[in-house]
């Protein structure tokens, strides 16, 4: 019994070849797949988004491993994805051309405190999707944008408004005479 525990747990079904070959090919799909699916998927993920990459993954587990249940394969599989990803993200840090095709260029989503919604429609992000990541670094709303990027990498990265001289100006002149107001109040009886 013990040997065939053990034959089932490390002996393949399947020729090392294959599984070698299996996750490079889906590995490859996915890359392909996501770069097509857009920025979104990689970052921004919304319920139905985690929902379809979860079920990507389920899907694929089967293409990977084959009719082979073996803790052998299962480390082959994975280490083979862990290497072909090794290799294709030192071939891209050597290429930028590459990386830019397999990545793709940032995109700007708000220029000049001005919201591109030509930008979101293409990139499929909601207002309201990009308000909670503004949210979420620290700005009350959209008019404290300058401008907001969507990297390659899915991330939106958002820029404050820098005050106009005029503007600057005007806030010291209220802050001073709320000083004097403050000193004014203490000094009456």
């Amino acid at each position: 019994m013990t040997s065939t525990v053990l034959q089932h747990m490390f002996v393949l079904a399947l020729p090392v070849a294959e599984k070698v070959l299996r996750p490079i090919v889906v590995y490859l799909f996915l890359i392909l797949g996501l770069r097509l699916a857009g920025k979104r998927e990689l970052a921004q993920l919304n319920p139905f988004d985690l929902v379809v990459l979860l079920t990507i993954s389920n899907t694929v587990q089967n293409a990977i491993i084959g009719d082979d249940n073996s803790v052998t394969g299962g480390i082959i599989g994975a280490g083979t994805l862990l290497f072909i990803n090794h290799v294709v993200v030192r071939h891209l840090y050597a290429h930028e051309r590459l990386e830019r095709l397999f990545e793709g260029d940032a995109d700007l989503l708000i220029d000049s405190g001005c919201v591109r919604r030509d930008r979101l429609k293409k990139e499929l992000i909601t207002v309201s999707e990009l308000e909670s990541a503004a949210h979420k670094q620290g700005f009350a709303s959209l008019e404290e944008i300058d401008r907001a990027i969507l990297e390659p990498g899915g991330t939106i990265c958002f820029f404050a408004k820098k005050p106009t001289p005029e503007s600057a100006r005007h806030q010291e002149l209220l802050d001073r005479l709320d000083q004097i107001s403050a000193q004014l109040a203490a000094l009456r009886p």
